[in-house]
């Protein structure tokens, strides 16, 4: 069996708090006076300094311990998942605006060029760029107002998913 990283740390710890202050107390008297202060002081910052950085390495091992119990999937995908969703939702805002004076013609072919990019990633499940190409086909093709909204909500709905 395999004794755990945290464990191992801990006892690491416990070694280097027991081993510096013995090296210290044997400095300590064998040199006396000054050059055995100095040689306390110098085992007893040294030991301070090595026991912050394993307690910061067992915070991180927690801390990611943690994480990995909490984060069910794959985060990545996932953001980059809701991200298109955005793209394409802002693109459709941009192309169908509520008012007249809504987005430019520069507006809108830069949302389309993001909301193409981003529909094109590498890391997209199957589901989410077919429903991505269907969506930016019905804002592209038309002006069928169900068959656009239906897409776009079949893409939030493959997001979800």
């Amino acid at each position: 069996m395999k004794p755990s990283r945290s464990s191992l740390m801990y006892a690491a710890l416990a070694l280097l708090i027991g081993c510096s202050g013995c090296g210290g107390m044997y400095a300590g008297s064998l040199l006396g006076g000054s050059w055995g202060a100095a040689a306390g002081v110098a085992a007893g910052t040294g030991t301070l300094l090595l026991c912050a950085r394993i307690t910061i390495s067992l915070c991180d091992l927690r801390t990611k311990a943690l994480l990995e119990r909490i984060v069910v999937g794959d985060g990545k995908v996932e953001a980059t998942a809701d991200a298109v969703l955005r793209g394409i939702t802002l693109y459709e805002a941009a192309v169908f605006p509520l008012t007249d004076q809504g987005a430019s013609i520069t507006e809108r072919q830069a949302r389309r060029t993001i909301a193409y990019h981003l529909a094109a990633h590498d890391d997209l499940p199957a589901s989410v760029r077919v429903a991505a190409a269907a969506a930016l086909e019905a804002i592209d093709h038309g002006r069928d107002t169900h068959r656009r909204r239906a897409a776009v909500r079949a893409l939030n709905q493959a997001v979800r998913e």
